[in-house]
């Protein structure tokens, strides 16, 4: 019938517990909306920059109309797309130049160029073959770039061989007072009153964001196994990964504070 509402991919990566992600029940209704638009009108709707704006598009389904443009085979329409998703990832990335325009930060520099090198080799890859890890984009684009730009520091701090990192002091092994603020007493397991119901697929695309060491010691927590404890013959997190137990406690307050940051939007 010709009634009937336009028909929204669903997404296709599983989490651990076998679930398919799904989008938040907000941008599931604008996708429906935007669907029945013409492609002209789409776009100029994808111009708008203040998200405030109720004719705002969701990065996320900036996303997926241009992640449809591969089954549609319209190249002309991927590129306007294309260019307007771009340029809100360089928007949500550090600029280089200083405010004189005379210097430049190698560090914000390698952060852009290994952001936007990772997004595009993703959204190339999928005009091929269907890429997961985009899915968690479609859930939570902020928390997914942050994902990206977390990476992409420790890269470039690695670069420039510093003694020390804006997030942990290496000698100490201990979090900065940021990230402590950061972390703080979220408890990710235990969600306030009120959230919305997509919060546990979000919750476990977060978690998948997260690096490997992070994600094994969330997920016992996430089973109960404990830290430490004064039982020889108990099973802890630190006899399992064989490191001590200020080093699970360091990872898991960096782990605690990405997990807040790509849930709740807050860094600190």
């Amino acid at each position: 019938m010709d009634d009937d509402p336009p028909l929204i991919t669903p997404l296709r990566k599983c989490t651990r517990e076998g679930r398919h992600y799904r989008r938040d029940a907000a941008v599931e209704a604008q996708l429906l909306e935007l669907a029945q638009l013409p492609r002209d009108e789409l776009v100029e709707r994808s111009r708008i920059r203040r998200r405030d704006d109720p004719n705002y598009v969701r990065s996320e389904c900036l996303l997926y109309f241009l992640r449809a443009c591969g089954k549609e085979n319209s190249e002309t329409h991927f590129e306007r797309l294309y260019k307007l998703l771009l340029e809100r990832v360089l928007r949500s990335l550090p600029n280089p130049d200083s405010l004189d325009g005379e210097t430049s930060s190698l560090t914000k520099s390698i952060i852009r160029d290994q952001v936007l090198g990772r997004f595009t080799d993703l959204l190339a890859a999928d005009r091929g073959t269907y890429q997961n890890k985009l899915d968690y984009f479609e859930v939570r684009f902020d928390g997914a770039l942050a994902s990206l730009r977390r990476d992409a520091q420790a890269a470039a701090w690695r670069h420039e061989n510093r003694s020390a990192t804006l997030e942990f002091d290496e000698e100490t092994g201990e979090p900065s007072p940021e990230v402590e603020r950061a972390a703080g007493s979220f408890d990710p397991f235990a969600p306030p009153e009120g959230i919305d119901d997509d919060y546990r697929s979000r919750f476990d695309a977060a978690i998948d964001a997260l690096p490997v060491e992070q994600i094994r010691i969330i997920e016992m927590l996430r089973q109960g196994i404990p830290i430490d404890s004064k039982d020889p013959e108990a099973i802890t997190i630190a006899k399992v990964l064989g490191k001590s137990e200020k080093t699970i406690r360091t990872y898991r307050d960096k782990a605690f504070a990405a997990l807040r940051e790509a849930l709740t939007g807050e860094d600190r």
